[in-house]
């Protein structure tokens, strides 16, 4: 077979399975289902925090195909637990998911350029060390939404939300680390109610605060 006709049948392979390669334009998507009463009582202002009730973002689930970066940089477990929990929830939710890693600190800034550039729906960020980074990108990108897991940036701009907890809200700004930081509180279960609240929440445009989960 030649190579034409390789790429050929990988592309009619691609349009038969449905596949996204990222390359058309893409509808903003939309929210599937409702959130539910005491995620919000009412609309929060820029940089609030609020703290919806457990399970109140169930109902609300991505479009099929949505497409999600997943920015990371880390190798700590909180880390993993938290882009083990990206992955999960794209897979169940049937999500497009591209990663982008930064594998050291001069990858940082332009991670998020790469991220950015693949022009997501959403970018997820998890590891403490795009904080600052991404403080200094984000405002200067206000068409591109952020979804920050397990941290958050000091002052974040309508574009950028976070989802974290008790023991795990390190805002970067070279501020030592809260002593209220708990490492052991990374878990699994943790991770993934903040990736679904925190999606939940952008989805219906309640972005620009840190949601705080019990």
């Amino acid at each position: 077979m030649t190579r034409v006709c390789a790429l050929l049948l990988t592309a009619v392979l691609l349009a038969a399975c449905g596949a996204d390669d990222w390359s058309e334009p893409h509808a903003k998507p939309k929210a599937i289902g409702t959130l539910g009463p005491g995620f919000i009582d009412k609309r929060p202002a820029p940089e609030a925090t609020i703290t919806p009730r457990p399970g109140s973002w169930d109902g609300v689930h991505p479009p099929k195909g949505m497409r999600v970066v997943l920015l990371s940089s880390g190798e700590d477990r909180e880390t993993r637990t938290l882009t083990g929990a990206v992955r999960a929830w794209a897979e169940q939710e049937d999500v497009s998911l591209k990663t982008v890693t930064a594998r050291d600190a001069h990858q940082l800034i332009p991670s998020i350029t790469r991220a950015m550039d693949l022009k997501p729906d959403l970018i997820i960020s998890a590891g403490n060390e795009l904080v600052d980074p991404l403080a200094l990108v984000t405002a200067n990108h206000l068409d591109q939404h952020f979804l920050i897991v397990g941290a958050e940036v000091a002052e974040p701009t309508y574009n950028v939300t976070a989802a974290d907890w008790v023991g795990a809200s390190f805002r970067g700004e070279g501020l030592k680390m809260s002593d209220s930081y708990d490492a052991s509180t990374f878990t699994p279960e943790r991770a993934n109610r903040a990736v679904r609240a925190g999606v939940a929440a952008v989805l219906n445009g309640i972005t620009g605060v840190v949601i705080r989960l019990d």
